[in-house]
């Protein structure tokens, strides 16, 4: 592997990847989720509470990729949506065929709330020299995810490592 392809060191602390999200924040999406994992909290359910609190009502922090994460399918797009594009580029430009996320770190701002349209764009902030490891022989990388309400305030900000590698291979099996 040695050193980092042209194509991925230009990648290297530049925003890409800027989208808007395909829908808007939605209280149905906030009730649904909160319900699936019974969480009562009132500023997500009581208008009144959230106001008296928070201003009005916010959706639960972690729901936070939940607003950009593209629809595999929609009528007017010709391919597959995927999303952390940044990492399947490197998978690509690497030649790793194997990745994992080996840790993922959100970090809070502005609260989101019903109506707000949210924009994210992805950085990739390092590629590590090549590592061995019990899974193989790849690269550690750090993407962080950047959202930004429809006023352009920091909402919050993601940073995933992912270990993209090729699969060790057996050397003393049966051939």
């Amino acid at each position: 592997m040695g050193s980092l392809p042209d194509s991925v060191e230009v990648m290297i602390g530049k925003p890409l990847y800027r989208q808007m999200g395909s829908f808007e924040v939605e209280r149905g999406y906030i009730y649904t989720s909160c319900s699936s994992v019974e969480n009562a909290n009132p500023l997500f359910w009581d208008d009144e509470v959230a106001k008296s609190l928070t201003g009005g009502l916010v959706a639960p922090p972690t729901m936070l990729s939940v607003w950009f994460r593209p629809h595999h399918w929609s009528p007017d797009q010709s391919e597959p949506q995927l999303p952390l594009q940044v990492h399947f580029d490197l998978k690509d430009k690497l030649g790793l065929p194997e990745a994992v996320m080996t840790s993922n770190t959100m970090t809070f701002y502005e609260p989101v709330r019903p109506g707000d349209r949210l924009t994210t764009e992805q950085v990739l902030r390092s590629v590590s020299e090549e590592k061995v490891t019990k899974l193989g022989t790849g690269r550690f990388w750090v993407i962080e995810v950047v959202y930004e309400n429809q006023r352009g305030e920091l909402v919050g900000v993601e940073s995933y490592t992912g270990f993209g590698y090729s699969r060790a291979s057996n050397s003393g099996g049966a051939r």
